[in-house]
């Protein structure tokens, strides 16, 4: 094992000073940012902003510079309120998306980090998943939150081990696929904890230093590689929700790739479309995307620089999003709706235009609790499925209940996606 550094935080204008290093970004340019209206509402007006998913709202709206304190007064409430001493049962990921927030930018929340312990606390978490991972092969949570933990252990002065994170990032490692599908958002995430580790070796010295630094170089490489590899005709990076990371990993990764493997104008034109049509329409998914549309990054994150910049006082709250009903739509529809485990349930419902997935289910369990009945949690993603006939979906065995349209898998959650008249529906237990 390597040993452990204390890595030295560099400001973001000395990165940019170094020519290798250089960021691009295609950002909306000022007259045009009513058209973020729709994420900003859904950020600020929603029953999902709560608790720890404050915390990637207050993150992203730091980020673009946002100066209302009439919003940003609250949801640091909720951030501090949630990793104060009571948050023992953080994951590393929540627990580092409330570092990231509280210290995105020069406030007197710098001072809750270091009262309460938030870095070494993370740094514990940090080895726990590394412990897991060496008893099992993955971490307790996922590589998405084990990124976010070096990003953040990175970003502000935390240990860790640089040869550590230079074997566990190896781009084959099976913790970045899903069903075999390389994950964008999960490698996007580790690009941008490479991209922050490797600035800090960039003036390693010891030959330990050099070799992590040409590991996670090559780690880099691979990463981008496989990203790009997943761009759609539209634009679009992976699917939907993971685009926003992806355009920050490539905004900081440039030298990685020539500039003919990625269209960025026509990924934000497609970006801007979906917005329009209602698809952020979940906080997470909002925060999430809204940075990269203004051209930043978690890179960007200084607990030193000041919080002015970007939209800042833009009131964007004043345009309304176009509306996503269909015209003329009927009053309500028909869905076929099965449960496959090893055999196949299946019933008809009919439920009102506009409805999610969840109200089919709903619907469902009314007819027949012990064929469709279900349980369903919240999270900063919304609603998600737990349990159908009472067979649990489960991180240790790799378990869970995959949402299926027509057989096709959906990228959209069970509470957001709208359903259409006549669909095919499903719910199967799945591996991954």
């Amino acid at each position: 094992m390597g040993q452990s550094r204390l890595l030295p935080f560099v400001g973001l204008l000395f990165f940019h000073l170094i020519p290798n290093q250089l960021c691009k970004t295609c950002e909306v340019s000022e007259e045009k940012y009513f058209l973020l209206s729709p994420l900003w509402k859904t950020m600020t007006h929603s029953k999902y902003t709560m608790g720890t998913q404050s915390a990637d709202v207050l993150l992203s709206l730091r980020l673009v510079g946002i100066q209302n304190q009439t919003l940003i007064q609250p949801l640091s409430q909720q951030v501090r309120r949630s990793g104060g001493s009571k948050g023992v049962n953080l994951s590393s990921g929540q627990l580092a998306l409330i570092t990231l927030a509280l210290g995105a930018c020069h406030t007197p929340d710098e001072a809750f980090i270091y009262d309460n312990h938030l870095l070494s606390r993370l740094e514990n978490k940090f080895q726990a998943e590394i412990k897991n991972m060496a008893h099992n092969g993955s971490p307790l949570t996922n590589y998405y939150q084990l990124s976010l933990g070096a990003l953040a252990l990175c970003l502000f002065h935390g240990r860790y081990s640089t040869t550590q994170v230079a074997e566990l990032f190896a781009p084959g490692n099976k913790n970045y696929y899903f069903h075999g599908q390389f994950v964008v958002d999960i490698g996007a995430m580790a690009v941008l904890a490479l991209t922050c580790i490797k600035r800090g070796l960039a003036n390693g010295q010891t030959k330990t230093e050099k070799e992590d630094l040409r590991s996670i170089d090559n780690h880099i490489q691979s990463l981008v590689d496989k990203i790009l590899l997943e761009k759609k005709r539209n634009g679009l990076i992976g699917n939907t929700f993971s685009t926003g990371i992806a355009m920050q990993a490539l905004f900081i990764s440039s030298d990685y790739y020539k500039e003919s493997k990625w269209n960025c104008e026509q990924t934000l034109k497609t970006v801007l479309e979906e917005i329009a049509q209602g698809v952020f329409n979940i906080p997470i998914a909002a925060a999430q995307i809204l940075p990269a549309l203004v051209g930043k990054t978690y890179l960007d994150v200084n607990r030193d620089s000041s919080c002015t910049s970007g939209l800042g006082n833009f009131d964007i709250s004043s345009h309304k999003p176009m509306s996503t009903k269909p015209p003329n739509s009927p009053s309500n529809i028909s869905i076929h709706y099965s449960v496959k485990i090893n055999e196949i349930y299946s019933t008809t419902v009919t439920v009102p235009s506009g409805s999610v997935f969840l109200d089919v289910m709903e619907e469902a369990q009314k007819k027949n609790e012990t064929l469709f009945g279900f349980t369903v949690e919240q999270s900063s993603w919304g609603p998600f499925i737990t349990s159908v006939q009472g067979l649990k979906a489960s991180n240790t065995d790799r378990t869970y209940w995959e949402l299926l349209s027509s057989g096709r898998s959906l990228s959209q959650g069970v509470g957001n996606y709208v359903v259409h008249d006549g669909e095919d529906l499903e719910v199967r237990w799945s591996k991954y």
